[in-house]
């Protein structure tokens, strides 16, 4: 007998995870394949993190550990939000999770009640939307076209917020687009936010460190805000350790309370080994952290000028993280060998089955019309995958 609940059954699959297993397929049957759809850095975890981890083996950090993880880790995170970001949250606001996938997922599952509505700007992160189905709730979905770089004005955003909006989630930088909301950009925002008390405010900063702007402010910063602000980040991109799978939410305490009840139940405290690799990522030297974020300011800069040759490609220039996202709708309705190309994710097989390389159709992220690509790959790999997929957009 085969039973599948309603709830799973009604989530999609992550397209950015479908497109790579494709890839990866591809590839063990002999094809070169060049893979720009992964959202993840191509940089090995700095050795001193290494080395961390691996005295805690030595060490015997091997038990359970504590919910909302070790108290040594969540201060550590505390004492980067203070020197950073100039917030102030106590450990105990602090919750660490099996990355910051999980995190963002506990504060949506606590917060939102079926019926609730979730404004949520797109292009979104493919997790987002599927993340308030799983707690029953309503995404109210703002679209933000490459001619307003990405970004929602305050003007759309109090247009979607109604009696039933329970949570804005902003995510700066941009998992698709990389774009990056200035102070001001965030003033406006806030300005907004703070005639809502009732409205929770969801930051994802786990791009923060990935930044070309010079500066970063996060949304818990603005007093206005702040006792109503949940901020999520993690070592995933800024240290490359994503498969270490340690993110953390920073929240008003009722809300950290509810996150470590729900973690307590469902996966517990997160790996001993991998927290304390965390601890010496926040705790240690930040120098690596610079040089991977100049390698993807340069990556940027030679994926934006091999793209805007692109015939049809409309592209922007993204300030953050490591993805572009080109609006390509003027390849839809061609032809070739009798195939259609009728939207993004036609334009995305056809570049992986004739190009050999993996992307991702911008339907994933709430936005069709575009596919995203991910620039976190060395310069050749890059030149060569500009270099096959104009070569077959030229046929």
């Amino acid at each position: 007998m085969q039973h599948i609940s309603n709830r799973v059954q009604s989530l999609a699959q992550s397209a950015t995870l479908a497109m790579s297993q494709k890839s990866a397929e591809l590839k063990a049957q002999g094809y070169d394949m060049i893979n720009l759809s992964v959202g993840e850095p191509d940089f090995d975890t700095p050795a001193h993190i290494k080395a961390a981890a691996c005295r805690a083996i030595d060490e015997n950090y091997s038990r359970y550990t504590p919910v909302p993880g070790y108290m040594s880790l969540r201060q550590a995170i505390a004492k980067k939000l203070k020197d950073e970001n100039g917030v102030d949250f106590a450990p105990e606001q602090i919750i660490v999770s099996g990355g910051a996938k999980q995190s963002l997922c506990n504060i949506i599952l606590a917060t939102i009640n079926p019926g609730d509505e979730v404004v949520i700007p797109v292009p979104a992160w493919v997790s987002y939307v599927e993340m308030v189905k799983l707690a029953e709730g309503k995404s109210v979905l703002v679209p933000a076209s490459i001619e307003q770089d990405f970004k929602v004005t305050p003007d759309q955003l109090r247009a979607a917020i109604t009696d039933r909006t329970r949570m804005v989630l902003i995510c700066s930088p941009s998992n698709p687009t990389g774009s990056v909301y200035t102070r001001d950009e965030l003033q406006a925002l806030v300005d907004v936010l703070k005639d809502y008390p009732q409205v929770l405010v969801l930051s994802d900063e786990i791009y923060e460190h990935i930044n070309f702007t010079g500066s970063f402010t996060s949304l818990a910063s603005f007093p206005e805000i702040a006792d109503r602000v949940a901020v999520v980040n993690g070592v995933s991109k800024a240290y490359a350790m994503t498969g270490w799978r340690i993110g953390f939410c920073a929240a008003p305490l009722w809300l950290a309370k509810a996150c470590s009840k729900l973690q307590s139940q469902y996966t517990s405290g997160s790996s001993s080994i991998a927290q304390k690799a965390a601890e010496a990522a926040y705790l240690g030297p930040q120098e690596c952290v610079e040089e991977m974020r100049q390698a993807f300011e340069r990556r940027r800069d030679l994926i934006v000028s091999l793209a805007k040759q692109v015939p049809g490609w409309k592209v922007n220039n993204p300030q953050g993280a490591f993805y572009l996202f080109p609006e390509v709708s003027s390849y839809f309705g061609k032809t070739l060998g009798g195939k259609e190309i009728r939207d993004a994710g036609d334009l995305c097989m056809y570049l992986l089955e004739e190009a050999h390389v993996a992307t991702v159709a911008g339907d994933a992220f709430c936005m069709p019309g575009y596919i995203r690509l991910s620039y976190a790959a060395s310069d050749d790999t890059i030149r060569q995958a500009m270099a096959r997929i104009t070569e077959a957009l030229s046929k």
